[in-house]
């Protein structure tokens, strides 16, 4: 007979994570990171130094979205959100990054307007 108590407050709200899944908000997050990065040193150094004020302020909101996202994953990893919210860090994961490519593109002047002189 075992007399050990165990506080039911310790056991994980909604089951222990699956390595699957904490492999996945790894890879997510690192590679989300990845590209903000990307789109945060593009804003200052394309297409001319001293930076373009609106890419600059497009690049600081990215970085305040993958914050906001970081933290989600965090939460998540820690137990504090419904596994249902999985689907909702891979879509915001995907449309940051979809951002991010829309912005290295405008840094970088893809789509503009070619005028000769």
């Amino acid at each position: 007979m075992s007399n050990t108590y165990e506080d039911p407050a310790a056991r994980p709200l909604f089951g222990d994570p699956q390595p699957r899944d904490r492999m996945l908000n790894l890879v997510v997050a690192v590679f989300t990171s990845i590209i903000v990065a990307v789109t945060l040193v593009s804003a200052f150094i394309f297409p001319k130094w001293p930076p373009a004020g609106n890419n600059v302020f497009f690049a600081i909101i990215m970085v305040l979205i993958c914050a906001s996202h970081l933290l989600l994953i965090y939460w998540y990893r820690q137990g504090d959100l419904e596994p249902k919210f999985r689907t909702m860090i891979i879509y915001n994961a995907f449309t940051i990054m979809l951002l991010c490519v829309c912005g290295n593109l405008y840094f970088h002047g893809f789509g503009g307007e070619k005028t000769t002189k």
